[in-house]
C-alpha cells in the first residue's frame, strides 16, 4: 500500500538550529499546472539559515505563516502530475528551485512544484547531488551573465571562490572564455586550479587591491569590507555584483561616490538557465562538488555545518 504519510523539516518559530524539527505530514497532492515529487536531495543554502533565525526579505514572506518547511533546492523523481502538465511525467527524474521565497518544502520526503520550475537531471549527475545544484547556480549565472554582462575577454574576480555559488561561478566564467581571478583560503588553491582558475589569491594573504587592477567584473560573494576594498580594482567600465543582501546598500552608495557601478541581486528561478547549465555538466564542462551529504533527520546538524561557513562546494540533505 503506498504511504500516505511523510516527513518532513519543520521550524515552528525563528532561533538556531534546534527550532528545526522531523514532524510527520501527509503527502501533498499537485495542483493544476503542479507535480508531486519523491524527493532524493534537498539542497542547503546560506539564505536557509538566515531565514530560520529570522533575518532577510524571506523571513518576512513567512513569519505570519509558521510552522514552515524550509528549502528551496530539491531533485526527485515525479510521482503524480496535476492537470494541464504535458512537459513531465511520472518517472521523471527532475531537479529546480522551488516555492521561493515565501513557499519553499524542500526539506521533505515528498514535494509539490510547479512543473515551470523543473528541469531534467543530467545522467552524469546522480540524483541526490542534483538537489544541491539549482539556487547556487542559478546565482552564480544571474550575476556573472545578467548583472554583469561577463564577456569572453573579460578579467573576473571571484571571492569566496571555493564556496557553493563560487565553484560554479569559477567553471560558467571558464566556460565562457573569461579570465578568472579566485579568493579563497590556501587548503582550496588546487580545488580551485582544478576548476579552471587562472590566478588564485589567498585571502588570508593577499590583497586584491595590490595584485588586481582594471578588472572588468568583481563577483562578490563576502559583502562588507571585502566588498568595498574590490571597488578599487575594478577598471574604469568594471562593474561589481555583491550578493549578500545586508551590506549590498552600502558597497553601492561607496561605488556611487567613487563614479564606479556596483549591482546587488536576488536569484530567482529560471529554467531556461537552469538547462543552459545543465547542458555545461552533460558536456563535462561544469561539475558540482558536494562536500557533504546528510540524511534528513539531521537537518539541524547540517545547519551547524553550513553556518561555519568556509566549506567547499555544496551540502545537500539525502530526503530518500
Amino acid at each position: 500500500m503506498e504511504t500516505i504519510v511523510m516527513r518532513h523539516i519543520q521550524y515552528h518559530r525563528f532561533g538556531d538550529s534546534s527550532v528545526l524539527t522531523l514532524d510527520d505530514a501527509a503527502i501533498p497532492a499537485p495542483g493544476p499546472g503542479d507535480v508531486c515529487l519523491r524527493v532524493a536531495g534537498a539542497g542547503l543554502n546560506p539564505i536557509d539559515w538566515k531565514t530560520r533565525q529570522g533575518l532577510g526579505f524571506a523571513a518576512r514572506q513567512i513569519e505570519d505563516c509558521l510552522p514552515w518547511t524550509p528549502g528551496y533546492d530539491v531533485s526527485g523523481v515525479v510521482t503524480a502530475t496535476g492537470d494541464g502538465v504535458t512537459t513531465l511525467a511520472e518517472g521523471d527524474r527532475v531537479m529546480g528551485m522551488i516555492g521561493f521565497p515565501g513557499e519553499g518544502g524542500g526539506y521533505a520526503e515528498y514535494a509539490v512544484a510547479s512543473a515551470e520550475e523543473l528541469v531534467q537531471v543530467p545522467e552524469e549527475l546522480d540524483l541526490v547531488s542534483a538537489g544541491a545544484l539549482p539556487l547556487a547556480a542559478l546565482t552564480a549565472w544571474q550575476a556573472l551573465f545578467e548583472m554583469a554582462d561577463l564577456q569572453p575577454d573579460h578579467k573576473v574576480l571571484i571571492h569566496a571562490a571555493a564556496g557553493g555559488v563560487g565553484h560554479l561561478a569559477v567553471q560558467f566564467a571558464r566556460a565562457h572564455g573569461a579570465h578568472v581571478i579566485a579568493t579563497a583560503s590556501e587548503t582550496n588553491g588546487d580545488f580551485l586550479a582544478s576548476l579552471g582558475a587562472d590566478e588564485i589569491l589567498d585571502y588570508r594573504k593577499d590583497d586584491v587591491v595590490d595584485d588586481c587592477y582594471g578588472l572588468d567584473v568583481v563577483l562578490d560573494l563576502v559583502g562588507g569590507d571585502t566588498g568595498k576594498r574590490s571597488l578599487h580594482a575594478l577598471g574604469e567600465h568594471g562593474v561589481l555584483v555583491t550578493v549578500p543582501t545586508v551590506t549590498a546598500d552600502d558597497i553601492i552608495t561607496e561605488a556611487e561616490n567613487r563614479g564606479l557601478k556596483a549591482h546587488g541581486m536576488t536569484v530567482r528561478p529560471e529554467v531556461f538557465h537552469l538547462e543552459e547549465i545543465a547542458e555545461l555538466i552533460e558536456d563535462g564542462d561544469v561539475r558540482l562538488h558536494v562536500d557533504a551529504v546528510f540524511p534528513l533527520a539531521d537537518a539541524a546538524r547540517a545547519h551547524e555545518r553550513l553556518e561555519m561557513g568556509h566549506g567547499r562546494g555544496k551540502l545537500v540533505l539525502d530526503c530518500g
